[in-house]
């Protein structure tokens, strides 16, 4: 008879706040296995576990930064990257990464955002996209996909949706990657190349939102999300994407493209020093 392995702790135990728990995300909800990633890209950087700081805003996704055993910051809503920006220039020799969904970067932090990229601050920003305001109601945001239900559009949506690759690329990021939850390895593997790469960093992460986005669209549950990401997801030669072909619509049958979509030298946002003269 096989004997079972008894571990005596998890590798994350240092850097998740069991204290914290059970977390308040719903079941089937994918933050959680971006934060695993994250956390796992912390534990292989090579960086010491107190050189990392994680920014949040509001909404489910900024529960991360109350989960995590780091020095961490929870913002007001859509403000994470301007604290994180200000966190970076203090303390140019930590590694600020700031966690937080679509509605919160995207949606009412959009401005900073791109004008993070633009300056190419040397910010991680993980941004996890659930197509919906998930934490307030499930109500449509800038990357709804076109025609999908929300409570604020019962007709379905009739905005075009950011297109979150190419916004960052023409805005002037450094590095930018999309997963989804399924791609939990390659996810992992991003983040930590984006902790090498000075520069303003951007992946997205597309997650299942039962609840907010998936009931109101005909998505059963996580699961069913996950699977139709398994069947739908194509990966990009590096460089080799057109503008259109990024585009997400969960509902019609068309691909999804992932992978890194670009990994540039830009030099890093130095502030001007005072002549000493």
């Amino acid at each position: 008879m096989t004997r079972p392995i008894v571990v005596d702790r998890h590798p994350l135990d240092d850097l998740i706040r069991a204290d914290r728990m059970p977390h308040i995300w719903c079941p089937g909800c994918g933050i959680g296995i971006a934060m695993r990633c994250y956390a796992q890209a912390i534990l292989d950087s090579g960086v010491a576990i107190d050189d990392h700081i994680v920014v949040s805003g509001i909404g489910c996704s900024g529960r991360v930064a109350g989960y995590m055993n780091l020095d961490s910051y929870h913002t007001t809503h859509g403000r994470a990257i301007p604290f994180a920006m200000g966190v970076k220039l203090a303390k140019p020799q930590l590694m600020v990464t700031v966690f937080s969904g679509d509605g919160d970067l995207v949606s009412i932090g959009g401005n900073h955002l791109i004008h993070a990229a633009r300056r190419n601050i040397d910010v991680k920003v993980i941004c996890i996209n659930n197509f919906n305001f998930g934490m307030t109601g499930g109500q449509y945001g800038p990357t709804t996909p076109r025609g999908a239900i929300a409570t604020t559009s019962p007709y379905g949506n009739t905005e075009m949706p950011f297109n979150l690759p190419n916004l960052l690329a023409a805005a002037g990021a450094n590095y930018i990657a999309r997963w989804t939850t399924l791609h939990a390895r390659q996810l992992k593997k991003s983040i930590l190349e984006s902790f090498n790469k000075p520069g303003f960093t951007f992946i997205e992460v597309l997650a299942p939102c039962p609840i907010g986005f998936g009931k109101s669209n005909n998505i059963a549950d996580g699961l069913e999300e996950m699977e139709l990401y398994r069947e739908r997801c194509v990966l990009a030669r590096e460089g080799d994407v057109h503008t259109d072909e990024l585009g997400i619509d969960l509902r019609e049958d068309q691909p999804i493209i992932i992978g890194k979509f670009v990994d540039r030298d830009r030099p890093a946002f130095r502030p001007p020093q005072r002549s000493t003269a």
